[in-house]
């Protein structure tokens, strides 16, 4: 995986989002900087804490998702969101005893 792709993942959605006559099907999930951890636990992020995902999928998601349209993910999705930004938290060496996406 090359440095650039590692910042950026995608999650097809099992229930794509509604945005007026928008389908939103496609989210891409970028790494954080640490700038944009403030205010959350890496512990709780960590954990998949429902809440601290809630925060800070609004910042790092293109389409950029809102508050109300992360709450309103379907568990699964909001799974495999969490997932990702989880992978994002491991330093480099980690992820290679870590199972790929």
């Amino acid at each position: 995986m090359s440095d650039e792709n590692s910042k950026l993942r995608s999650v097809t959605l099992d229930e794509p989002i509604q945005r007026g006559d928008t389908t939103i099907d496609k989210v891409q999930i970028r790494k954080p900087q640490s700038g944009e951890l403030r205010g959350l636990s890496l512990v709780e992020l960590g954990q998949l804490n429902v809440d601290a995902l809630s925060k800070i999928l609004p910042r790092i998601t293109i389409p950029t998702l809102t508050p109300q349209e992360v709450s309103a993910l379907d568990p699964a999705d909001l799974l495999a969101m969490g997932g990702i930004v989880g992978r994002f938290l491991l330093q480099k060496w980690r992820l290679t005893d870590a199972p790929d996406q």
